[in-house]
């Protein structure tokens, strides 16, 4: 059964990973590196990063919350900081290879866990930035932004809900993602999953798997 529908996280995939962020505030800080992965996956599905992913908590208890966790592992960060590092920079050959999908005729879905912080569901740190990632949003038929609805990746119901929305079955879906966890759901439901380590290396397996050509990632 042939594809006919694009599904993209937005976070390291549309834009480049806030993980390259973390890293290089660990370095300013003198903190050891993936410290803050490792606060966000421990007790992944009720800790603090959980709990504002699905709007359970505003940005000031977040910021406590985080804090509390990052003092059990051994050091001090608090979790503004955190926030601070959200907002990537956008891949343009990525919102590109959106309008080469949207003119070749492809539903296109975005599924982002995010926060309510900073403007806009790219989370941005400023009006010009929320602007342009408004634009990006407005290229896909349908999205859903965690803090919006209420559910996270990777809990199947997300991705249910955007088939849902598009009205399509999981077979004919190609999910972009650039945590492993975060794809293996949505394999599990029939998609055809893409764990996302690169702009290049994302557009080459995607490429190859509707036999388009697209465009290299710079940077």
């Amino acid at each position: 059964m042939a594809y006919n529908t694009v599904i993209f996280d937005f976070g390291g995939v549309i834009t480049s990973s806030p993980f390259e962020a973390f890293n290089r505030m660990e370095v300013e800080r003198g903190l050891p590196s993936d410290f803050v992965r490792k606060v966000n996956s421990t007790n992944p599905d009720d800790n603090a990063w959980a709990k504002f992913e699905r709007a359970e908590i505003d940005a000031a208890a977040f910021d406590a919350l985080f804090m509390q966790e990052a003092q059990a592992l051994g050091h001090a960060l608090d979790g503004a900081s955190v926030i601070a590092c959200l907002a990537g920079d956008i891949r343009s050959e990525m919102v590109d290879a959106l309008d080469r999908l949207k003119a070749e005729g492809f539903g296109l879905g975005c599924i982002t866990n995010n926060v309510r912080a900073g403007h806009g569901a790219g989370m941005a740190a400023s009006d010009d930035k929320a602007r342009a990632v408004e634009a990006i949003m407005a290229r896909f038929d349908h999205v859903i932004e965690s803090s919006k609805a209420g559910v996270r990746k990777p809990d199947p119901r997300i991705y249910q809900m955007m088939c849902e929305a598009l009205a399509v079955n999981p077979s004919r879906c190609i999910y972009l993602d650039d945590l492993g966890i975060n794809c293996k759901p949505a394999a599990q439901l029939g998609m055809a999953a893409i764990k996302v380590t690169s702009g290049d290396q994302a557009l080459d397996e995607l490429g190859a798997l509707l036999a388009l050509t697209f465009g290299p990632v710079g940077g």
